[in-house]
């Protein structure tokens, strides 16, 4: 999941990728930190979409954008360490860009977990933390506590593919890329597909 070095690629090709990844997911689908509603043109037309979005500006544009897309469920006003869903009540749980910044990685995935039903999907999209002994993954470090506090609580400095597997969730698929980012040099991204091994919970 670490190669020594990514490819490197561009944003649009990101983006095609974030979007093949989405548009597999089926079903019930449960969208973490969903924003504006940016991942809506993604998402495969028949799956039923549950949105959950903290912040109350994004929450409300996602609403309208929601209702634009033909999804008529209320967004959620919640945080992914607390889903206010049953117990495996959803076929699938995407979010791009989000387990960067929960404020408990581990708490959010159990989350996850409870709420997917057996045989449930993940679709997670992040930046993840430089290797180790590079100068950038210094930088991380270092600019974290800035950018938690003023970038929506994104910590650039974590190592998400780890807590996906600490987490129990197997990879169907795992790319890591590199993109171009000012002023530190490129980014890794993380695309990753998985799900609950059965016999896990």
């Amino acid at each position: 999941m670490d190669a020594a070095r990514p490819p490197l690629i561009t944003d649009d090709e990101l983006d095609d990728l974030e979007r093949e990844a989405i548009g597999r997911v089926r079903g019930r689908v449960l969208e973490i930190g969903a924003g504006e509603g940016e991942n809506f043109g993604a998402l495969h037309h028949e799956v039923e979409w549950v949105g959950l979005e903290p912040d109350a500006e994004r929450r409300a544009e996602l609403r309208t954008r929601a209702r634009e897309w033909r999804h008529p469920a209320e967004p959620l006003d919640a945080v992914a360490e607390r889903i206010p869903l049953p117990d495996a009540s959803v076929d699938a749980v995407v979010g791009t860009y989000v387990l960067c910044s929960v404020a408990d990685q581990a708490t959010a995935l159990a989350e996850v977990r409870r709420v997917l039903r057996p045989g449930g999907r993940v679709v997670f999209v992040d930046h993840v933390v430089a290797p180790p002994g590079t100068l950038k993954r210094g930088i991380q470090h270092a600019v974290t506590p800035f950018s938690r506090r003023w970038c929506h609580g994104c910590h650039w400095d974590r190592d998400t593919g780890a807590a996906l597997v600490a987490a129990g969730f197997a990879a169907d698929e795992a790319r890591l890329v590199r993109v171009p980012s000012f002023p530190f040099g490129p980014t890794r991204v993380l695309l990753f597909s998985g799900h609950v091994p059965e016999g896990a919970r």
